[in-house]
């Protein structure tokens, strides 16, 4: 199993975006995380597709888009056309859930659904074929460096069985206080995106904490 690392621009210094983004890119960085929070779904506001479409211009690696925002449906296309390559949306966001994902689909972009710390893994069920990943939330999202949720574990665990009995491929992507000391007991549960946000772009050395991040991973799938 390849584990992905998709390092949350979230917690990066945003007036050197374009260095920060290459410097994970250089740790080996597979993907690059875009939290979009609005204060009103939570309580914070970050970016818009202005943000997206100018990651978009550095890298080539796909832009892994996180709607923490109210009405999704309504942007949709707005970031898909920024450059999303993955849109997820929160399942406690969307009152028609499965329209939302197909229209993501027809956009030409990968589909998500993010699940919160006190929603069941269960509420995916119904749309499990419409989905190319699951965000499990392993923290209250609206701010970086929190700390990691600890029952995330059983969670990602009941949504890698969930996924296997419904023969679905997607990935299992877990996002909030992960560093190396939890990815190895997430990858072994059934993780295969780690998204690190303050454990990465906290540190001085991005790159290699990118590095190391996925070296924790990486031991982990290899049993």
């Amino acid at each position: 199993m390849t584990v992905r690392i998709a390092p949350s621009i979230l917690s990066a210094d945003f007036g050197r975006l374009a260095e920060e983004i290459a410097s994970v890119e250089r740790g080996g960085a597979d993907q690059i995380h875009v939290d979009v929070m609005d204060g009103h779904f939570v309580p914070n506001i970050t970016i818009g597709p202005l943000v997206v479409a100018a990651a978009r211009r550095v890298t080539s690696l796909p832009l892994d888009v996180h709607l923490m925002i109210a009405a999704p449906d309504r942007y949709l296309e707005a970031f898909v056309d920024a450059g999303a390559a993955i849109l997820t949306v929160h399942a406690e966001a969307v009152r028609h859930l499965h329209r939302t994902l197909t229209r993501i689909r027809e956009l030409g972009a990968r589909a998500g659904v993010a699940i919160n710390p006190a929603t069941p893994v269960d509420v995916i069920r119904e749309v499990v074929a419409e989905i190319d990943q699951i965000i499990v939330m392993s923290v209250n999202p609206g701010f970086g460096g929190q700390q990691f949720i600890p029952r995330t574990v059983e969670k990602v665990e009941q949504a890698s069985r969930l996924l296997q009995t419904s023969g679905s491929v997607a990935a299992i992507e877990v996002d909030g206080g992960v560093d190396a000391s939890n990815a190895a007991e997430l990858v072994r549960n059934g993780a295969t995106i780690l998204v690190a946000g303050a454990s990465i772009f906290g540190t001085d050395d991005p790159a290699a904490a990118t590095r190391a991040l996925r070296s924790a991973a990486d031991a982990a799938s290899a049993r």
